[in-house]
């Protein structure tokens, strides 16, 4: 029997960051020392308060299933958390989700269909690509490279890309994968084309907890934008719950509707327990939360050091545990020797629509980075 694939899986490739991770693995398997600056996985162990809260959960009975959109201890959690920076959703506005990108697949499932048009701004996160190409919609994108991967000096460019034909804006920022965080000007800037073109907007904002020395702006906060913005963010990095897999959206009543009917058709719900953890995640671990900020910006300024100390000049952002290092036109050659030769796993710039760059973690231990850099160094990789 010879087995067929629809098209929509076939016009998808594997994930880059999920390929490396395995590859990474399979050497570790062999014996062999890998620095995996691949994956963005914080590498603290999850806060205290929310092992306790999921275990005391399990004990309590929450093992069954919860609400399919989310319990509502965690919704109203939520809302406030969301009320605290100014975005004005009630609980009935949010879906909880096993994790960031449940959220999102069930966003584009919802509002893209055959030959709709979505824009990515480039370097943009591996997943949105394929998850439009599954929902069969068409893509256009806008390169941020040339601005050191800032949007507002790209705002012309994003003008004459973007039309009345543009159904969704996918923003994110901070940015994965370059770390930008984008200026009060650019998210103005953005609002004025979504409105004059009546554009809705996904601002994925799963880094917006980890920013050093800058606030992070939400679009949803801005005039014009509420009815047409969908707020996802989730609990895997800045509380590191990565395995937990848990995450949310907030959007217009609409939305979540539709979005609801394919959660209750497919995951069900979040997994009960977790959420009740994800409620002491919000409630009580701003000090955590703050602790690990704090480690990661002094690997990011670490970082920098290293590569300056072999006259390597890497563009930082300001948010986020990544940054994009110029490496050569053929980042996937790049990226294999690095990982073969220097032990050191790194994930190829093309795959985030940015060829000629590699995306490092700094998710990882001030040993771990300095050895990364050395390794890099001596196998004549900078």
């Amino acid at each position: 029997m010879t087995m067929e694939f629809t098209d929509r899986i076939e016009r998808v490739e594997p994930s880059a960051t999920i390929a490396i991770s395995n590859l990474s693995a399979e050497l570790q398997a062999d014996g062999i020392d890998v620095v995996n600056l691949s994956v963005g996985e914080p590498d603290f162990p999850t806060p205290e308060p929310i092992v306790e809260a999921g275990k005391a959960a399990i004990d309590a009975g929450h093992t069954g299933y919860a609400p399919s959109n989310g319990i509502p201890e965690l919704r109203e959690a939520i809302a406030d958390s969301l009320a605290s920076r100014d975005l004005a959703y009630d609980a009935e506005q949010i879906i909880v989700t096993p994790g960031g990108k449940q959220a999102l697949y069930e966003i584009i499932q919802s509002v893209i269909g055959d030959g709709d048009e979505v824009v990515l701004l480039d370097p943009a996160w591996v997943s949105y690509e394929a998850m439009v190409k599954i929902a069969g919609g068409s893509l256009s994108r806008v390169d941020l490279t040339p601005y050191d991967f800032q949007l507002e000096p790209a705002l012309d460019d994003l003008a004459e890309t973007v039309s009345d034909e543009t159904e969704l804006l996918v923003v994110n920022s901070p940015s994965n994968p370059s770390g930008a965080v984008f200026s009060d000007e650019a998210m103005a800037g953005v609002r004025d084309l979504a409105v004059e073109h009546d554009i809705t907007v996904i601002s994925d904002e799963m880094y917006d907890q980890i920013t050093y020395g800058v606030e992070q702006t939400s679009l949803g906060t801005l005039d014009g934008m509420a009815d047409r913005t969908i707020t996802v963010n989730g609990f895997s990095k800045a509380y590191s719950m990565t395995g937990w897999r848990l995450g949310y959206f907030a959007a217009p009543d609409g939305l979540i509707e539709q979005a609801g009917k394919l959660q209750s058709h497919s995951v069900t719900c979040a997994t009960n327990f977790v959420q009740h953890a994800g409620v002491a995640a919000l409630t009580e671990c701003d000090d955590d939360v703050a602790q690990m900020r704090d480690a990661f910006e002094q690997r990011r300024d670490l970082l920098v050091e290293l590569f300056e100390d072999h006259g390597k000049d890497v563009p930082i952002g300001d948010g986020a545990f990544y940054c994009m290092l110029p490496v050569n036109d053929d980042d996937q050659a790049w990226c294999e020797t690095a990982i073969k030769q220097a032990h050191v796993a790194t994930v190829p710039g093309s795959a985030f629509g940015t060829p000629g760059y590699a995306r490092l973690s700094y998710a990882a231990s001030e040993d771990r980075l300095r050895e990364g850099v050395e390794r890099l160094a001596a196998n004549d990789c900078l």
